[in-house]
């Protein structure tokens, strides 16, 4: 605590004024060490603003939030709530391979309503000690609660996007009394960032997905082939290529019509996705062909995938929009690439990868179509 201040008067003796002047001294030097605290804390603040402005993916934003905010702030316990209405942004996400089990404290809500003491509209943040009737679903990620804590709408256009959940084991950190100005800024900060990485994730999904089907494009499928076969050998497993081809699908085109055909292209990608993993990939390659990628999977477990996928397509008719319904088939050809033979180029191990599954589609439709072949791997040189 601060020693209270006595102005000096002509009538102290020099012991007086030099004890006085010791207090002055002492009061000086408390406040150079406060003014040196505060510029300390501004000083992590604002490279957290610049940390936080310069994020150039969704998933370097949520790190930040989850890592640094929280050393920046002295706080316990950092969660986020996002309103993504129809699953919308959550299915981008996964389809640009970002693992949301890498983030437990980030939660996402349908609505408005799901956010409880935020559904009545609530525009500034709301402080005080954690009740667990209150605010349980703000923290439902956490094992230990907290003793207080403040709930941070984030605001976009005048329209909640979701909130940010400060908490701490303190129960007086965050009371009703204190002022807001500075978490309401962080909040204006982290909704903008927000708005930005997100629109920004989208637009590069839309960059790499075919329009007409929903899936990754053969830009995107090329990509990610090289990133599995690096990180393949890395992690030492094995990664196996599939490539498909429609049986017979001018005939669906000429007999029903380019509307149906696109029909058929739709439910085959969706037939095909639902056999597959969340870390495998899939791609329409052009036409009526597709392209996947089975991460950390051998020969004999491709072969189960693509047979599943196969009599998935064989087995139920394709009811078309303009002109009843049709049945069809599809061929595939498989290429594996196993721990041993992931050797050398990258771009080279990928190209080859690519060829052999080709090469084994190829065998598939000499071989009578709607049927499964693969290729032989080669050993490496």
């Amino acid at each position: 605590m601060n020693k209270a201040f006595t102005r000096p008067t002509l009538s102290m003796t020099n012991e007086e004024l030099l004890k006085e002047n010791c207090l002055l001294r002492d009061q000086l030097q408390d406040f150079l060490e406060r003014a040196h605290q505060n510029q300390q804390i501004m000083s992590r603040h604002q490279s957290l603003d610049l940390k936080l402005i310069g994020a150039n993916s969704f998933r370097e934003l949520i790190i930040t939030i989850f890592t640094t905010l929280p050393e920046t702030s002295d706080l316990d316990i950092v969660t986020l709530s996002l309103i993504d209405h129809k699953s919308s942004l959550r299915e981008v996400l996964i389809d640009l391979k970002l693992d949301l089990n890498e983030f437990p404290h980030l939660v996402f809500v349908s609505n408005v309503q799901e956010l409880g003491a935020l559904e009545r509209g609530l525009s500034k943040p709301l402080l005080g000690a954690y009740k667990e009737h209150a605010h349980a679903s703000f923290f439902a990620t956490c094992a230990k609660k907290p003793g207080s804590m403040a709930i941070i709408p984030l605001i976009r256009h005048n329209k909640l996007i979701g909130c940010l959940n400060l908490g701490s084991a303190d129960p007086m950190r965050f009371n009703p009394s204190m002022a807001t100005d500075f978490i309401e800024n962080l909040a204006s900060i982290i909704a903008i960032c927000l708005e930005n990485v997100i629109n920004s994730e989208r637009l590069t999904y839309i960059g790499l997905t075919d329009a007409l089907t929903n899936v990754s494009n053969r830009r995107f499928v090329e990509q990610r082939m090289l990133e599995e076969i690096s990180r393949a050998r890395r992690q030492q497993y094995s990664i196996t290529c599939m490539y498909m081809d429609i049986d017979f699908f001018k005939k669906i085109n000429d007999q029903y019509g380019h509307q149906s055909g696109d029909d058929v292209l739709r439910e085959v990608a969706s037939r095909i996705k639902a056999e597959l993993r969340l870390s495998d990939t899939l791609g329409r390659f052009g036409g009526e062909e597709f392209v996947v990628i089975l991460v950390n999977a051998n020969l004999h477990e491709a072969f189960q995938v693509a047979e599943r996928i196969r009599i998935s397509i064989a087995s139920k008719t394709f009811l078309l929009s303009m002109a009843g319904a049709c049945d069809t088939s599809i061929s595939i050809g498989l290429s594996t690439l196993n721990e041993a033979n992931n050797q050398g180029d990258i771009s080279t191990a990928a190209h080859e990868l690519l060829w052999r599954a080709d090469r084994a589609l190829y065998d598939a439709k000499e071989q009578g179509r709607n049927r499964v072949c693969h290729s032989e791997e080669r050993a490496p040189t």
